[in-house]
């Protein structure tokens, strides 16, 4: 049982250099603290992330109304109060909203408490992060590492969002990051010297972002990379598509590199691309309520390839509940802002596990150094995690604390 003392909220920046809510929660034996991630491609069904919207201050985007939340009315309602469990904690934030999407205190007020109390939580007993989630056996997640971008997370003309790497021949962390860095590195030569030097700037998640607007030449630069760093043989290539970034709800349709597609044809043009490039995960294929669609999806590639929710479930239980009754994919993206709190977040989790589906745990485009998701993913048992590029050190963290975690382990 865990008494907080003190509460203290800050307005820090992410990695786009936008602001975001820290918080640390005290208790008399130790400290918690937490730092929010913010997304740049959101679904409409995602919590409500507060901002101040007032235009003098970094451009609307300032989260001092969050941090006044917490200041005053979280605060007041957890200081001196004793709780048993993160889920007690957790119920307590989302009675204070009293909203189903958190627009009345904010979904970044709610997670940055229930991510401090998770780790206030393991200081004051003794325990590593991740140990509060779940019970051994204690496995590393397989890392999808993000190395070409395009959508919202890039300059280019790259409609497609993400274009990602993971290992599949090995089966310890510290390889595959060595897999994936390894073929960064060449992707990051071959873009300069296909396109020159000035094009191997990186996207908000570490990605190169070269200047192609054609989803076939990213898969032809990627295969080249891997071929070049040794490791054709270890690596298969997922996609992130973001569709609802290109979709035309007016007319029912998704533009894409110039082109016009129903759903059929979309998908079609998706299935061409699983075929050739071998991929294996599929992430956001079509809209955020395009259930039957993703299902359709899922049926017809079948084994060779997981369709992943991610705008179409935004880590809410409810949604996830009705993805898995309508066979709607095979993989859940789990990413604890989507939602709110921790407690919500593993409902969302043991929902997807529990219909044999995969959990990725995954990070957002605007970062902070906080490492929170790896123990995540690691106590919940996630077989997946999306980090993004082995590039800067919001993304680094994330890798550098599971490789720390999986040395531990191994200890």
């Amino acid at each position: 049982m865990t008494q907080i003392t003190n509460v203290h909220a800050t307005e820090i920046l992410d990695s786009r250099g936008n602001p975001t809510v820290q918080v640390t929660l005290e208790n008399q034996h130790a400290t918690g603290n937490a730092k929010v991630p913010s997304g740049a491609s959101t679904g409409q069904h995602e919590a409500h992330e507060l901002r101040d919207d007032d235009h003098d201050r970094y451009h609307g985007r300032g989260v001092q109304n969050a941090v006044r939340n917490i200041t005053d009315t979280i605060a007041s309602s957890i200081t001196k109060t004793s709780f048993t469990d993160q889920e007690s904690f957790d119920e307590t934030l989302l009675d204070l909203d009293g909203t189903n999407n958190k627009s009345r205190l904010g979904a970044n007020a709610l997670l940055a408490c229930s991510m401090a109390y998770a780790r206030l939580t393991a200081n004051t007993e003794g325990r590593p992060l991740h140990a509060v989630f779940g019970d051994k056996p204690y496995t590393t997640p397989t890392p999808f590492c993000n190395i070409i971008n395009g959508g919202d997370h890039a300059g280019n003309d790259l409609d497609i969002q993400e274009f990602m790497i993971t290992p599949t021949t090995v089966t310890r962390f510290d390889e595959a990051t060595r897999v994936v860095t390894e073929t960064y590195h060449e992707l990051k030569a071959l873009i300069a010297d296909t396109y020159g030097s000035q094009h191997t700037a990186v996207g908000d998640e570490g990605g190169f972002a070269p200047p192609i607007n054609d989803a076939r030449e990213a898969l032809s630069l990627i295969t080249e990379a891997a071929s070049n760093a040794g490791h054709a043989d270890a690596v298969n290539i997922a996609i992130d598509a973001a569709a609802l970034e290109f979709y035309d709800a007016d007319n029912d349709t998704y533009r894409l590199a110039g082109n016009e597609y129903n759903h059929d044809g979309l998908q079609s043009y998706y299935e061409e691309l699983i075929d050739e490039y071998s991929i294996i995960s599929l992430e956001d294929p079509f809209h955020d309520d395009a259930f039957a669609a993703f299902a359709d999806l899922q049926d017809t590639v079948g084994d060779a390839c997981q369709v992943v929710t991610d705008d179409l479930t935004v880590s809410n239980p409810e949604r996830v509940e009705h993805a898995v009754e309508t066979r709607s994919g095979r993989a859940l993206l789990l990413k604890v802002n989507q939602i709110g709190t921790v407690t919500e977040a593993r409902r969302a989790a043991y929902l997807a596990q529990s219909a044999g589906w995969n959990v990725m745990v995954s990070h957002r485009s605007g970062e902070t150094e906080d490492s929170f998701i790896a123990d995540f993913a690691v106590g919940i048992n996630a077989a997946q995690v999306k980090i993004g590029a082995p590039c800067r050190s919001d993304r680094t963290a994330k890798y550098n604390r599971l490789l720390t975690i999986q040395q531990r382990l191994h200890d």
